[in-house]
């Protein structure tokens, strides 16, 4: 039986005097997925956030692992504004092989030709696998998916929802989605 890799006791957060969640307890178990499925504004983002130790809190929570990969909403990617990188250089910053770039891009169905382009240069979809691949290319044991489908269209979110339920299955992660898409599919 999975252990637990997170557990959450008592959390209350509260931002610019705002109590965005009140005594908020859950565990989350290895390989499990936890959608966390509400409305904008509802506080999903805030709840990743602060799983991640980046906004102030008070409560409990507990990591039983350290290898985690959060992937924020694409909107916080303003692509046309970011330095002129190309996503080959993006992936510079990991610390792994070309060859594992190489294996995740064709694992999120990309081609390495997209390496050598632009992010302004690239469709919303190959940007959204793009980032999948950015998220995934360290091996995590736990992935935090905000909206990981947003932005994109049906068919592109099908794909989206198709790759996080591989890789879940394939790599025996433990996924944590924030979505308002009341459809969302990911483990079937």
């Amino acid at each position: 039986m999975a252990g637990d890799i997170l557990k959450v006791k008592n959390l209350n957060v509260v931002l610019d005097g705002e109590e965005i969640i009140k005594d908020l307890s859950f565990e989350v178990k290895e390989r499990e997925t936890l959608i966390i499925l509400g409305p904008n504004g509802a506080g999903k983002t805030t709840l990743l956030r602060t799983l991640l130790g980046l906004n102030p809190y008070s409560g409990e929570i507990t990591w039983n692992t350290k290898s985690i990969s959060y992937l924020p909403p694409q909107e916080l990617f303003q692509r046309k504004e970011v330095t002129p990188l190309s996503i080959g250089e993006f992936f510079g910053f990991k610390k792994v092989s070309s060859e594992t770039v190489l294996r995740i891009f064709s694992a999120v169905g990309l081609d390495s030709s997209l390496l050598r382009r632009r992010f302004g240069a690239v469709s919303t979809g190959q940007f959204q696998r793009m980032l999948i691949a950015w998220a995934l290319v360290d091996q995590p044991k736990v992935l935090l998916f905000d909206e990981p489908a947003s932005g994109i269209d049906i068919g592109g979110q099908e794909t989206v929802y198709s790759l996080l339920h591989q890789f879940w299955q394939d790599w025996n992660l433990t996924i944590l989605l924030v979505t308002h898409d009341t459809s969302t599919d990911i483990i079937r």
